[in-house]
């Protein structure tokens, strides 16, 4: 199976677990029923808290997560491949994880990943992000073969580092994802054209779900979750900031097709990086 669709599902979580997961439930059951073999939803699904404490209190070890339980009866009940994009866990020594889940239709964890950069900016408008203060940044890419897709796992702010994404498309990847909270401010400036330069420079598609809104702790998320193919056009988005879904049809034999087009993995070179100055120059 070289097609099959694809749906992001845009959520602004708050503080409550339960309630994140009550919109999300119904989003993600609509849009199965619109056909949806494969589902994604945001960074943060289960939770957006500032206070470390807050977030301690609510959050739990993935085998007791109810937002992750949920899921897993979900994706079984549904039939679909469902992807958390990521949920805030512990994961041992009082330490927290912004982890991915991809889950088989069949409710088994198919593969987890742990977002790798930590979001620790001082933007323009004020706003100052340490995730290193609460989240233990993962190590490991993850790749998790489909039935119809190879696809590259990563959460949000990962999208800045190309290095990810191209070390999965050298290993096979046809679908790459960045599901994410992008704060509107960034979101405006960068959003498309991060998620554009990343499905170009890879010849893959892109499909990334995202929060949109003002959230119950303060922040503002950009929304505009999208997919976006292999030559580069956006052929899926939620053109707002408001909680929804947005489906996709996805061919992975596009992949094939760009990178014949243009085979920037086949042409990549090693190379070092010389640095010269006048301290260089011969007298």
């Amino acid at each position: 199976m070289s097609a099959f669709t694809a749906a992001c599902v845009q959520l602004r979580s708050g503080k409550s677990v339960a309630d994140n997961l009550k919109v999300a439930e119904d989003l993600i059951r609509a849009a199965a029923k619109d056909g949806a073999q494969y589902v994604q939803t945001p960074e943060m699904s289960n939770l957006l808290v500032r206070s470390r404490e807050e977030l301690l209190e609510e959050i739990r070890e993935p085998a007791r997560d109810p937002f992750l339980q949920r899921a897993q009866v979900l994706a079984s009940e549904l039939g679909i491949h469902l992807h958390l994009g990521s949920l805030a866990v512990l994961s041992g020594n009082g330490k927290v994880a912004n982890r991915g889940f991809l889950i088989a239709p069949d409710g088994r964890i198919l593969a987890s990943y742990d977002k790798i950069h930590m979001f620790d900016v001082d933007l323009p408008n004020g706003e100052s992000w340490r995730e290193s203060a609460t989240y233990e940044p993962g190590t490991q890419s993850v790749l998790v073969d489909l039935p119809f897709a190879r696809v590259g796992m990563a959460v949000c702010y990962d999208i800045r580092f190309p290095a990810i994404f191209r070390t999965q498309a050298r290993a096979g990847a046809q679908v790459l994802t960045a599901p994410a909270a992008f704060t509107r401010q960034t979101g405006e400036a960068h959003w498309h054209v991060l998620q554009r330069a990343r499905a170009i420079e890879n010849g893959a598609f892109v499909i990334s779900a995202a929060q949109g809104g003002l959230h119950e702790d303060g922040r503002e998320t950009y929304g505009h979750s999208l997919v976006v193919e292999p030559w580069g056009a956006v052929i899926a988005e939620l053109d707002h900031d408001e909680p929804g879904y947005v489906l996709a049809e996805i061919d992975t034999d596009k992949v094939s097709k760009a990178r014949g087009r243009i085979p920037a993995i086949a042409n990549e070179r090693a190379f070092d990086c010389h640095v010269s100055g006048l301290k260089e120059m011969p007298a």
